[in-house]
């Protein structure tokens, strides 16, 4: 299949997934206070939650932010934290999973100089490359989208995930903590 298709698929799949977002009516799920209600409602089944609406919410381009500050004003900077890193990487997975498997690497397909000089730059050293991507980056949507058609290997871009996350986690903690305690939330 010609990469442009594959890369349409892509787009009319996470067209096709907000129009049933926004359908279904789950977009009023998506704010600190319903994330911090079911967590505090009960911890497991609200951490099951959170981590599947931090997957979905990853996938129709809400920030991650709103999920980590929810989760550090509900659980405290330590384990909102270790509950954001679980659910970020998770999120990253199946982010990876379903985009990669609808548009396979369709920008390894295109014969653009500036894609294949990328692609090529991100070959050379693939997990540190990720690992710089995630400190910078996160887990914004678009990155995971444009990794996952890149054809980078499942196992280079979970171990670059899994490295790249953790500083941006623990530095975005430390400033919702100090957040809350200046505006007196929580």
């Amino acid at each position: 299949m010609h990469p442009i298709k594959k890369i349409l698929g892509v787009f009319f799949f996470l067209v096709i997934l907000l129009v049933v977002f926004q359908a279904s009516g789950l977009r009023e799920h998506f704010d600190l206070a319903f994330l911090q209600q079911k967590i505090n409602e009960n911890k497991v089944s609200g951490l099951i939650v959170f981590i599947l609406l931090f997957s979905l919410g990853n996938l129709i381009q809400i920030p991650g932010w709103v999920f980590l500050a929810a989760a550090v004003l509900t659980l405290g900077k330590t384990w909102g934290a270790a509950v954001t890193y679980v659910a970020a990487t998770f999120s990253c997975m199946i982010t990876f999973l379903i985009i990669g498997f609808i548009g396979g690497n369709a920008f390894r397909q295109i014969k653009s100089k500036f894609a294949m000089k990328l692609l090529e730059k991100l070959d050379v050293h693939p997990i540190w490359n990720v690992v710089l991507l995630r400190t910078l980056f996160q887990t914004v949507p678009a990155l995971n989208y444009a990794l996952a058609l890149s054809g980078i290997k499942f196992r280079e871009y979970m171990i670059g995930t899994l490295l790249g996350l953790p500083l941006p986690i623990a530095l975005y903690c430390v400033f919702f903590e100090y957040l809350a305690r200046a505006l007196r939330i929580a």
